[in-house]
């Protein structure tokens, strides 16, 4: 509060690159002012050879919204950029500093657009003088040990899923509780082109599947966990080389692999005029979910506060339902639809500038 016992309005950038675009924002406090999504042409990207190498280019569309915006850089309180692929780290809000830096510009954890996210925050804050930060990369990982064994030494399960969002959510559903995320069990299910399922005890996601890589429910675009002796024997077939099936498990499996695309409304839409295959395609997404959800009834020994339905697809009401039958005796179910990369990013800095929450070193 100010002297006049006003709440003080916290002026935060938001950037999140994304492989074809970068969306960029302004807020104040909780409220979105700003917003702008540029949209990268194929043709613009392709002289990059590294992921890293497009820093400028990026840079400059920033710098051009914060002008257009009325913003000036230095009336920034804080910048945030979506996270990269660093080293397995716990959820929260982290610094950007050289460590962070090094790790994402040489590609050390693998290559991603949203390496840029940390490389442009800090670009932008070191002209105004303000912290850069970001927030739950897809690389948290805060698994409980039992949970990392697969069934062969040679092959530990990792966590890789859509931490920003799911432990966004988790904490707006703990507030709607009168309640901290960290005293709250939660079962989050995060559905969007990936879809993952975390269990979430006591503010830590203590197991949930890797979306990235072949675990899980199938989804629009991903194959979901397999059978292992058919997915073998199809490796082994000669039809398709090591690239070729591991696009096919994540980019061309799914919907895609079934239907050719990757739109869930189209699926929606075929099922609805008859489409038989299409509405069992349908249905079992909702069932394959649902699974999901329910086994971390398991992990949670049965004390689930609340089951928590999030991401693209938690905006069809139809698909929604049908997971509620399944799983609604198991815990009450919140919907909080959307992807809310934005608003989850501008929540993360708030919790540090008004002291709720200690930025980590990475």
């Amino acid at each position: 509060m100010d002297g006049l016992g006003k709440k003080r309005v916290h002026k935060i950038l938001i950037i999140n690159p994304g492989s074809t675009s970068t969306k960029v924002s302004i807020f104040h406090n909780e409220n979105e002012a700003f917003h702008r999504t540029y949209t990268h042409r194929i043709d613009e990207l392709k002289p990059f050879k590294r992921i890293a190498e497009q820093a400028e280019f990026r840079l400059k569309l920033v710098r051009d919204f914060l002008h257009e915006s009325g913003t000036a850089s230095e009336n920034l309180d804080a910048v945030i950029g979506r996270g990269g692929l660093l080293r397995p780290l716990e959820g929260g809000v982290y610094l950007v500093g050289q460590s962070m830096l090094d790790d994402l510009i040489s590609g050390r954890y693998g290559e991603h657009p949203c390496n840029l996210g940390a490389i442009l925050a800090r670009e932008v804050a070191k002209s105004s003088g303000c912290p850069a930060f970001i927030a739950d990369p897809v690389v948290v990982d805060e698994m409980i040990e039992v949970a990392r064994i697969s069934g062969l030494p040679e092959i530990r399960r990792r966590s890789i899923f859509h931490a920003l969002n799911q432990k966004s959510v988790a904490r707006e559903v703990a507030r709607k509780l009168g309640r901290q995320y960290e005293d709250c069990n939660f079962i989050v299910a995060h559905m969007g082109g990936g879809i993952s399922v975390g269990a979430h005890q006591r503010g830590r996601v203590v197991d949930v599947n890797n979306a990235l890589d072949g675990d899980g429910p199938f989804s629009p675009e991903r194959a979901g966990g397999l059978p292992s002796g058919d997915l073998i024997r199809i490796c082994f077939s000669g039809r398709y080389t090591l690239e070729e099936m591991l696009q096919r498990i994540c980019g061309a499996g799914g919907l895609v692999a079934y239907r050719g695309s990757n739109s869930f409304k189209e699926l929606k839409e075929a099922a609805a005029r008859g489409d038989g295959s299409a509405r069992l395609l349908y249905e079992a997404c909702a069932y394959r979910v649902s699974q999901e959800i329910y086994k971390h009834g398991a992990t949670l020994k049965g004390e689930v506060d609340r089951i928590i339905l999030t991401g693209g697809l938690a905006t069809d009401e139809t698909f929604v339902g049908m997971i509620y039958e399944r799983v609604s005796h198991l815990a009450e179910v919140e919907v909080i639809p959307g992807e809310r990369e934005m608003v989850s990013l501008a929540s993360a800095a708030l919790r540090v500038l008004r002291g709720e929450e200690k930025a980590k070193e990475y």
